[in-house]
């Protein structure tokens, strides 16, 4: 029997998988941090990419926005922004004409406390630092539609603001192909709306997502909406699966997120080298809930066998969403059905919607095992998937529904990990 560790809800966890049926254990690869944050900040600074150095930019007049990812997130903004202000101070921007908006797409607001873990406590007393209050219609400006045709609603700081600047991290994502750069602004500072048919437009990737395509429909269409509302500055981190930080990138947005894409490539591209009949996909560090650890399935989607199974590991100990609660009443059904009755408008929540397709996708593939002790059974049942009472459990599941030569391979961070396949095709091109 095979030994396999993955990290599982902050601690290590064990189990045992048969010789003849363990295939690979892929993990992102390791990838020596940067030494000494601050310096590494003020070196990013002092070295814009394909932009003039942010002193020379701006005017002591100007309303500056600076846009940065949640807690669901491990971005260091709280060493990032005190730099930023620094050098906005320096070109004659006071503090009070300065704002920071949480970008929470359509995930839960944060805390007062969770923005202060977040921004740090120095920051939070500094400026104005707000969620993104994506619920509320009056915080929305509409902007028209973009250049796909998406309606546009963005929050109506971001609209307002005279310089914006995004503050993200740079990872393979099953939408836009990577976080970072316009993400950040689509779906991060949108209304639902907009969100949704951003959402649904990565569902037409044929069967697949666009994860680790850097260049695609949907993010070019977040690159338009991020231009139209004038943020052309991005302050990026690639970090690596310790929750290091392997590199910043400050400078032009699509320049600037060219190189980050990059080094997350180097880190989180990993080759396997057989197409397994099940993949065990650990969420770490996406746990929170199925709606963050539900990016394990598009690796494993993209690795594994038609027909196969696919197994999930999560903690989720906030559920499947506390947010889009109703999105259990459709998520099992087939993924046509779903589109169909959005279009229709019988399903009112359209990012929910647009998630519910694409893990539908997932399961017109391959069977899903979850094993996850912060979701109920009758829950993974509503998503279609099967209950594990244990991961072992989900083993020998999975081995009895494939064959007893099945070959499994672990995901041990699946959210993060771009499969690189063995043979040319769609998944040995990214």
């Amino acid at each position: 029997m095979g030994e396999v560790t993955i990290p599982f809800d902050g601690k290590p966890y064990r189990f045992h998988v048969p010789d003849r049926n363990l295939a690979e254990v892929l993990s992102p690869r390791t990838f020596p941090p940067v030494e000494g944050l601050e310096s590494a900040i003020e070196h990013a600074l002092d070295h814009p990419i394909r932009r003039a150095p942010l002193e020379d930019t701006v005017k002591p007049s100007d309303r500056v926005l600076l846009v940065s990812d949640d807690n669901t997130r491990s971005t260091p903004v709280d060493r990032m922004i005190p730099a930023l202000l620094k050098r906005l101070n320096r070109a004659g921007i006071p503090d009070d004409r300065i704002s920071s908006l949480i970008a929470l797409g359509t995930h839960r607001y944060m805390t007062e406390g969770e923005i202060i873990a977040k921004v740090g406590a120095a920051v939070f007393k500094r400026i104005r630092v707000l969620n993104h209050e994506w619920r509320n219609p009056e915080v929305l400006v509409d902007l028209g539609i973009s250049g796909r045709g998406t309606p546009l609603q963005v929050n109506r700081l971001v609209a307002e603001a005279d310089v914006v600047i995004g503050l993200g991290a740079i990872v393979p994502h099953h939408i836009p192909g990577f976080s970072g750069s316009s993400k950040i602004i689509q779906p991060g500072v949108c209304g639902a709306k907009t969100t949704a048919e951003t959402h649904m437009l990565s569902c037409e990737g044929g069967g697949d997502s666009f994860l680790g395509y850097e260049d695609n429909p949907v993010r070019q269409d977040m690159d338009d909406m991020a231009g139209r509302v004038g943020m052309n500055t991005i302050f990026n981190v690639v970090m690596d699966t310790n929750g290091k930080v392997a590199g910043f990138f400050f400078g032009e947005m699509q320049a600037a997120f060219r190189d980050g894409v990059q080094l997350a490539r180097k880190i989180y591209g990993v080759p396997y080298h057989e197409t397994p009949d099940i993949v065990l996909a650990n969420s770490c560090p996406c746990d929170l809930d199925f709606w963050q650890s539900h990016k394990s399935q598009y690796p494993a989607q993209r690795m594994v066998k038609p027909g196969g199974t696919i197994i999930i590991c999560t903690p989720a100990p906030e559920g499947v969403s506390p947010v889009h609660t109703e999105l259990l009443d459709f998520t099992s059904w087939p993924s046509d059905k779903i589109k169909a009755a959005y279009r229709r408008g019988e399903l009112k929540n359209g990012v929910a919607s647009a998630l519910a397709v694409a893990w539908a996708m997932v399961r017109e593939k391959a069977s899903v095992i979850t094993f996850s002790p912060g979701i109920p059974a009758e829950h993974k049942a509503r998503l279609g998937h099967t209950h594990a009472p244990s991961l072992e459990w989900a083993i020998e599941e999975a081995l009895g529904r494939q064959g007893p030569s099945a070959r499994l391979t672990v995901l041990t961070h699946a959210p993060e990990l771009l499969p690189i396949g063995p043979e040319a095709g769609k998944g040995a091109s990214c």
